[in-house]
């Protein structure tokens, strides 16, 4: 094949990795970490796809460049699957280049699972020689979470820091536990519908158990997700009893003792199987 051809192919390739580079923060992690793409970046392979077969017309396809373009779709496509980020928009505008310098505004939004953001940030990128370093400014992130407090110190930590990877690693494991959350909650609702109560609906952070038949008598199962300033995600269940007075009376140690056992069957066999059992104890009719 010509090498003016080879040069083009290898130009378009560059110019889809920058592209890809500039959605992603740069790592050095030994793990080599992952990091996420868009759908935006999915489209602009096809479409690269596409030329690169009607522009090969004629001429002998280049095989190993196929197989990149190929690998790279199926890896996107696996890394926005396993952690449930999809980005819905796109956008970027040159601020600043120069012969060494380029600065690029960048706006993105997308949803982790159930929860929805916005990113806001500038990307610098000097080059000296062969070098290319990246440096992220001005981040600015929105998170749809509700209030909650760990979520909104989390994000001041990250704007303050500009890591990228920091938010889109911790945003997957929190919004992974989030989800978690919301279908338990829906599954005993479904299940034990004249027992559990969601005040808040599916999105709330607790449950109430109530006997229709034992009037004033409830649980409160308390399921916060803690999520620490960098970025590690801890879910901390509780639970909370309501007793009529004169049940108190008679069985104040028992009462006393229900949240101890229920953070024991918590270790034991796990959130689902001890919410499970307390909602079958809530139903007894004695």
């Amino acid at each position: 094949m010509d090498n003016s051809i080879c040069q083009v192919y290898e130009d378009e390739i560059q110019s889809l990795e920058e592209e890809i580079k500039l959605l992603a923060e740069k790592y050095e992690d030994s793990q080599q970490e992952s990091t996420f793409f868009s759908d935006e970046i999915l489209m602009s392979i096809k479409s690269f796809q596409r030329e690169f077969q009607g522009g090969s017309k004629g001429h002998e396809s280049p095989s190993d460049l196929k197989a990149q373009l190929e690998s790279l779709e199926t890896d996107l496509s696996f890394l926005m699957k396993f952690t449930g980020i999809q980005f819905t928009s796109h956008s970027k505008k040159t601020v600043e280049q120069t012969r060494n310098r380029t600065v690029r505004k960048h706006r993105l939004s997308g949803n982790c699972h159930s929860l929805s953001f916005q990113l806001e940030f500038q990307l610098l990128e000097m080059q000296e020689k062969e070098n290319v370093s990246a440096v992220i400014t001005d981040l600015s992130i929105i998170v749809e979470s509700g209030e909650d407090s760990d979520v909104s110190k989390f994000v001041s930590s990250t704007e303050e820091h500009g890591n990228l990877l920091t938010f889109f690693r911790s945003i997957s494991s929190y919004a992974e536990w989030y989800e978690h959350r919301r279908c338990t909650f829906l599954h005993f609702k479904g299940k034990y519908p004249d027992i559990v109560t969601l005040p808040e609906g599916l999105l709330g952070d607790y449950i109430i158990l109530r006997n229709p038949k034992i009037s004033g008598f409830e649980l409160m199962i308390v399921w916060k997700i803690h999520i620490d300033e960098e970025g590690r995600t801890t879910p901390v269940l509780d639970l909370l009893t309501k007793v009529p007075e004169q049940v108190l009376e008679q069985k104040m140690a028992t009462t006393e003792s229900a949240p101890a056992c229920f953070r024991s069957m918590l270790l034991l066999f796990g959130i689902e199987t001890a919410i499970e059992n307390l909602i079958k104890v809530v139903g007894l009719e004695k």
